[in-house]
């Protein structure tokens, strides 16, 4: 019997999208080893030289004019995009698509993005005769997700599921997978043993994360933060921000032994079991692995849309709050300096039973085989 195919789909606007692509296809193996899971950024693969330039205007908007964001994320929050605006997509940058899908002959597509669901949505009418699985990796849905061509949704939460029912989406076209997380979140070392792992000391630690593009963070908060660093310990994830990297290195506030600092890494599963609170930007993946690791989070800077819409929600079920000022953070510090036993005490209370944390891949090989098999 072939083994079965899947081909999932992202696209390089931050890294949540791929991230959960990649996620799944690992957690896919991981159950079923004999799947075949292949992942592609497909801008970035068919056009690898104007794709990168694309990504990295965006990522400068992100960062230089968020309101502007904002703004267009709401403009068109219940349209899809323009006839004129996907063809266009498609003339430009994925005319080799249905090259790509002939050649690999997967058994079912999944776009964690939505230009590529929109790609594949145009080849279905076009002729194309296999099913699309649309994840959307946000706790929201945005209009340019939806289309009549996708088999099914698969969604984080329930209250996802309702924004699709309340857009006239049919209750069987929606599967509430969860996110896909890597199954190094699956399980869970001790804190002492992560921060002996890491060469930490046992004292209270916090986590500083900004995703894949790197921590974004004021410099009076920085200010307020090193004068903590005898009491608590610091760990900054910066993902790729090389230059702020270097800053902080040659910074006397940061040349400390409670003073970490981590360019882009694969150890983020272990950082978070050695810590006692996450400060991060509330990304769809990074709240979701924090959620599954039971660590409390603050979150700051949001980008006006889907991160906004994903503050609420972990927000709204207890597992943050928003980072509104310095005192937030000195209220935190002082907590896990005087209270640290409660703070460890909740979070132990917030385990995951690994059925849930498999829920997603699970729940895709189960379409699969049923649209196969059935």
């Amino acid at each position: 019997m072939r083994k079965k195919r899947i081909l999932l789909l992202s696209e390089g606007f931050g890294t949540g999208h791929t991230q959960a692509a990649y996620s799944l296809a690992v957690g896919l193996k991981h159950i079923a080893p004999d799947v075949q899971a292949r992942v592609i950024e497909l801008g970035r693969f068919l056009n690898p030289t104007v794709g990168p330039l694309i990504f990295a205007a965006y990522r400068k908007t992100v960062s230089t004019q968020p309101k502007l964001v904002g703004l267009l994320y709401r403009k068109k929050y219940k349209k899809s995009l323009h006839r004129f605006t996907q063809l266009a997509l498609h003339r430009i940058f994925y005319t080799q698509t249905s090259q790509v899908v002939n050649h690999l002959r997967p058994d079912a597509i999944v776009c964690t993005h939505p230009f590529p669901n929109i790609v594949i949505s145009r080849l279905k009418r076009s002729g194309l005769h296999v099913p699309l699985y649309t994840l959307i990796t946000d706790y929201d849905a945005h209009g340019t997700w939806i289309d009549d061509e996708v088999s099914k949704y698969l969604v984080s939460a329930d209250e996802v599921r309702d924004k699709l029912l309340a857009r006239g989406i049919e209750s069987d076209r929606i599967v509430v997978t969860g996110l896909p997380v890597h199954p190094k979140f699956w399980s869970r070392q001790t804190q002492q043993e992560a921060q002996a792992s890491l060469g930490l000391k046992t004292m209270p630690t916090v986590m500083f994360m900004g995703g894949g593009w790197g921590l974004s963070i004021n410099e009076e908060a920085l200010q307020y933060i090193a004068e903590w660093r005898e009491h608590v310990q610091f760990l900054f994830c910066m993902g790729s921000n090389s230059k702020t990297i270097q800053r902080m290195k040659q910074d006397p506030l940061f040349q400390h032994p409670n003073i970490h600092i981590y360019g882009y890494t694969h150890d983020i599963p272990l950082i978070m079991d050695a810590s006692d609170l996450l400060v991060t930007k509330p990304g769809g993946m990074t709240c979701t692995e924090g959620m599954i690791k039971g660590i409390p989070m603050l979150f700051y800077s949001p980008i006006p849309g889907q991160e906004e819409e994903n503050c609420d929600y972990f927000i709204d079920h207890g597992y943050g709050e928003m980072l509104t000022s310095h005192e937030t953070l000195i209220e935190w510090f002082k907590r896990l300096q005087n209270d640290l036993s409660d703070v460890r005490i909740t979070r132990q209370q917030r385990e995951f039973p690994t059925q849930l944390l498999e829920k997603c891949p699970r729940d895709v090989l189960e379409l699969i085989n049923n649209q196969m098999f059935g």
